[in-house]
């Protein structure tokens, strides 16, 4: 039987060495993650919210403590087990997209599932029904340099979804976009997320957090908030 919590973070610290100095990005760090919760970790720059992100995405390790993903402790695996882990239940959204130029949109999404051993026609047929997903499938040709800032960040959020993944982490996804396509992209977070996809947001923009269901406030390394929040609806 699934536990309820998809992430939980058990005293976990994280320091960095810079030359004779220690850095507490993070300090004594106690966190559970819910199945299907869309969180917005917000923070000044410098809080840890990068690190945060980094150590529950797998991209990094705890210097102290354990990270639990659905009921795994990370911390004990190798690299290549790790890196298996963060292909089929994590997918990644960055604010600079950070897509392939020379691959169009479909072959953008299908990328990720080549490393998983999926063979071309299921990759295409998967990366179709994705671009279906994200409103995309009129612009499945295009190469990125041809789609605009909207569309491309569609395109990535859509090769996020390519492995099926239980959980979403968007790093300032909407930060090189206008207020209206960020809305459309925050909407499409709120629909995946209806459809059962845990999200983590991280974000500078506070407007953002109305759109969510938790916030999770850092400061200096701490979690200084942790609560629901009333999610409005995006018209």
């Amino acid at each position: 039987m699934k536990s309820d919590s998809i992430i939980e973070l058990r005293n976990v610290c994280k320091i960095y060495k810079l030359g004779g100095t220690e850095i507490n990005a993070l300090s004594d760090i106690n966190l559970k993650i819910q199945r299907g919760d869309f969180i917005a970790i917000v923070g000044p720059s410098g809080s840890g919210k990068s690190t945060m992100m980094n150590l529950v995405g797998a991209l990094d390790l705890s210097s102290k403590g354990d990270i639990f993903l659905d009921g795994q402790n990370i911390e004990e695996l190798s690299e290549s087990n790790l890196a298996q882990i963060r292909g089929k239940k994590i997918g990644f959204v960055f604010q600079t997209f950070n897509l392939i130029p020379t691959l169009n949109a479909i072959e953008n999404i299908a990328l990720p599932m080549i490393f998983h051993g999926i063979g071309r026609k299921e990759r295409m047929k998967r990366a179709e029904e994705i671009l279906k997903e994200v409103s995309l499938s009129h612009r499945k040709n295009h190469l990125p340099k041809e789609l605009s800032g909207g569309e491309r960040q569609r395109v990535a959020i859509g090769r996020a979804l390519a492995n099926d993944p239980e959980v979403i982490l968007a790093d300032e996804p909407t930060g090189n976009l206008d207020t209206k396509t960020g809305l459309g992209i925050m909407k499409l977070f709120t629909e995946l997320n209806k459809k059962g996809k845990t999200i983590i947001l991280v974000t500078h923009n506070l407007d953002l957090i109305k759109y969510v269901q938790k916030v999770l406030k850092i400061s200096d390394g701490e979690i200084v908030e942790n609560k629901k929040v009333t999610q409005h609806k995006i018209k």
